[in-house]
């Protein structure tokens, strides 16, 4: 009996033939097969590699800023030139400037200067043109929600009252969340965070008093619109410095916050 042909002929590349993977697999299926099937198989290659990268991107991307941004950050916000620039308000695009720190969401990221696509693949930056941490008016910071580190991914969860630090390499400053404003339009559901369109800049434009405006992309995955929230100072500490003239950690400076208190 002979065998059938057409579309019930056996696969030339067998499972247990080729490469080990699924992609060797495909490539010698491709490379064997007749020209339709070839072309169905190389089709289905480019879904799979295409499939691939959008489930890959945002992990890739948040061990970019993870491991080869937010470290090295880390090691330089503390350093001379560091805080050099910053006293002498000469700080550069890129460089780092606060470590912004939300405790009820578990957020410790340092932040840039700038908010070009450049920057943010630290993950946060601040917009230039607004205040320095601590001083009066509007401090405007920029962060990712689903991409490089996502920082604020879940900006829309915080409340109001919960605590945001900022700190720099001469103070530490805190701020807690305020109520979104009367006129704001559309608010989340904690009336702490509203919603606004990507054109809307005067979110971030002077205010009276000392106050932080944090601005993220929303819906997640998407630059449709922007989230925005807002908090005011309420209490600054300057930072401790060794004999070097380098800062020395956070819980040092509390701890010395603490004696001049009591």
């Amino acid at each position: 009996m002979t065998q059938p042909t057409g579309l019930l002929q056996p696969d030339p590349v067998g499972r247990d033939v080729g490469g080990t993977t699924l992609i060797g697999y495909l490539l010698d299926a491709a490379r064997l097969r007749p020209a339709g099937r070839r072309l169905l198989t190389l089709f289905s290659l480019a879904l799979f590699m295409v499939g691939l990268s959008v489930f890959a991107f945002p992990l890739t991307t948040d061990i970019y800023t993870t491991q080869l941004v937010q470290r090295p950050l880390a090691d330089q916000f503390t350093s001379p030139e560091i805080v050099e620039r910053y006293t002498t308000r000469t700080i550069q695009t890129g460089d780092p400037l606060t470590q912004m720190v939300i405790p009820a969401l578990d957020v410790d990221v340092v932040v840039v200067e700038g908010t070009s696509p450049a920057a943010l693949r630290a993950g946060a930056g601040h917009y230039p043109n607004t205040p320095l941490p601590g001083e009066e008016g509007n401090v405007a910071i920029a962060g990712h929600r689903t991409t490089y580190g996502k920082p604020l991914n879940e900006l829309d969860l915080l409340d109001v009252g919960e605590e945001i630090q900022l700190v720099t390499p001469l103070s530490i400053h805190t701020y807690r969340v305020v109520a979104a404003p009367a006129d704001s339009g559309r608010r989340c559901a904690n009336d702490a965070c509203w919603i606004v369109d990507p054109d809307q800049w005067e979110v971030v434009a002077p205010l009276d008093g000392a106050m932080l405006t944090l601005t993220t992309c929303h819906p997640k995955n998407s630059f449709a619109e922007r989230l925005i929230l807002r908090a005011e100072l309420v209490g600054s500490e300057p930072r401790v410095f060794d004999d070097e003239g380098t800062p020395l950690p956070v819980d040092q400076t509390a701890a010395a916050a603490e004696v001049r208190r009591s």
